[in-house]
């Protein structure tokens, strides 16, 4: 991403609070968009703190405005530990959100036996979002809307610095070896995030600046992050004051 187009792509907002709410309606608009176009509103979540607030939140301020029927829900990434564990990204989300607001259980896709087999399941996971999310011309499922977070390392999703998925064009989800946690994680990959109609990511708090400000201004630096360029789709930052602090050039809050 080029400073040039910073700001028709940058969102920054004085506090968490706003941002969050602004955020909640962002995707409320979007839901809406999408059903009267197509239907169904199809959505990739992603895992973390900040990310937490805002299911909180839509689960609250919009259990009875969403039309929950009609979205249907997908991880955009998971550890490979039992949905039981603290460490599942499944487990927030479902805390969060899908066990306070009205969805359907029917709605909501979660991977299976990533703890015992990561390949395996990850495989089960590609087939299931290849049947159930509509894709365009070429095959690949097309998101209505894919929410990312960004990594101090630059990794999105589960797109760690160096990991063999960063490679990987035909594969809609993999299980992928991230050296630094002798681990597998399982994520979505850049065919999908390239092929959404909206992709967001989402980041607040002085620890998120340094890195915002390598990835918004040093195009060349090659993090994970830089490679989600989804075409046709609108990419977005919805950032908090904080997460901005070191940007090169000045951005408008809200």
């Amino acid at each position: 991403m080029n400073s040039g187009k910073r700001d028709e792509h940058l969102q920054v907002y004085d506090t968490d609070e706003k941002l969050v709410e602004a955020l909640a309606e962002h995707i409320y608009d979007l839901s809406k968009l999408a059903l009267e176009t197509r239907g169904q509103f199809t959505v990739s979540l992603s895992g973390g703190s900040t990310p937490k607030v805002l299911y909180e939140y839509l689960a609250d301020a919009y259990a009875k405005k969403m039309s929950w029927g009609s979205i249907l829900w997908f991880l955009g990434d998971e550890r490979c530990v039992p949905h039981t564990s603290e460490e599942s990204n499944y487990r927030m989300i479902d805390q969060a959100l899908f066990s306070k607001a009205p969805v359907p259980r029917s709605n909501v896709f979660a991977t299976e036996g990533q703890d015992t087999d990561p390949k395996a399941s990850a495989s089960h996971y590609e087939a299931l979002m290849r049947q159930v999310v509509p894709s365009r011309s070429n095959e690949i499922p097309c998101f209505d809307l894919i929410l990312l977070g960004l990594g101090p390392d630059g990794h999105t999703a589960s797109l760690f610095p160096g990991s063999a998925a960063l490679k990987e064009q035909d594969r809609c989800f993999v299980a992928n070896w991230v050296e630094k946690f002798n681990a597998h994680r399982l994520t979505t990959t850049y065919p999908v995030l390239n092929n959404a109609r909206n992709v967001i990511f989402l980041a607040s708090g002085k620890g998120k600046a340094q890195i915002l400000n390598e990835v918004l201004n040093s195009p060349d630096a090659g993090y994970p992050a830089q490679k989600v360029q989804p075409t046709p789709g609108r990419l977005q930052w919805f950032v908090d004051k904080a997460a901005v602090e070191l940007l090169n050039t000045a951005s408008s809050t809200r």
